[in-house]
């Protein structure tokens, strides 16, 4: 049975690397058709519109650059059909700006992050291991993703569990029931994007920060492989949704 995949666009990326790496919903669609020629996608603009209904079987939330704690009538109503999407048993797929949406309006907390940008390739501990990362392939102990953010979760909403964590940005990655999957991480940039991005914003992330986002964008990704996961968490059905392996945070990042 083909997969339906609606992708809530929230932003694109700036007019002057389009040209070269093209829009979020592109760079989404190259992942995800690698890994399953015969999926299909549906792109909404959700800051002109929102769906009518709930046709597809998943829906992904991209980044974008504004705040979900932005004061912008777009955002409420896109966290009103994610709601209802996942009343509707619909699985949702946050990536950044979606990862902070879902904690933000479901009763966890977003804040600008005292550490500041997080930019090139960020690592996160795995401290779940759970049965939608199998598929017949080891589980990493880390997952490397490019990363561009300021904000960061900083509570949980209640039912949530970790799964990704790091030093540096302690919520990484979360799922909420057997609906909602997220990454504070980017599956869908690499690190050439990533490069470009971070020369636009030099100054606004200031030359600290954007020499450590350089000197990190050698370090491999695993777009591929967590996109692999974000498939089979949309196909599971929800009826082993438990750790096989879990590794207890300590008490700072509980």
């Amino acid at each position: 049975m083909t997969l339906h995949l609606g992708i809530l666009q929230t932003d694109s990326v700036l007019d002057g690397l389009q040209e070269r790496f093209g829009d979020y919903p592109e760079m989404f669609g190259a992942l995800f058709t690698a890994e399953d020629p015969s999926l299909q996608i549906t792109t909404y603009d959700v800051q002109q519109a929102l769906p009518r209904s709930l046709d597809c079987d998943a829906y992904l939330i991209t980044g974008c650059k504004l705040s979900v704690y932005d004061d912008l009538p777009w955002i409420r109503e896109l966290a009103d059909f994610v709601a209802n999407a996942i009343e509707a048993k619909k699985k949702i797929l946050g990536i950044c700006f979606g990862h902070q949406l879902i904690a933000h309006f479901f009763g966890g907390l977003v804040t600008p992050a005292p550490v500041g940008w997080a930019v090139g390739v960020q690592t996160s501990d795995l401290v779940q291991k759970l049965p939608w990362m199998g598929g017949g392939e080891p589980v990493p102990d880390q997952l490397h993703l490019v990363s561009s953010h300021k904000d960061q979760v900083q509570r949980l909403p209640d039912g949530a569990q970790v799964y990704a964590s790091s030093d540096f940005c302690p919520i990484s990655g979360f799922t909420l029931g057997d609906e909602v999957l997220t990454i504070q991480g980017h599956p869908e940039l690499n690190t050439q994007y990533s490069k470009a991005l971070m020369a636009v914003r030099r100054e606004l992330l200031g030359e600290a920060v954007y020499q450590a986002g350089i000197e990190r964008l050698p370090t491999p990704t695993d777009a591929q492989l967590f996109t692999r996961w974000m498939l089979a968490f949309v196909r599971d059905k929800g009826s082993e949704q438990k750790p096989v392996d879990q590794v207890l945070l300590n008490q700072e990042q509980r």
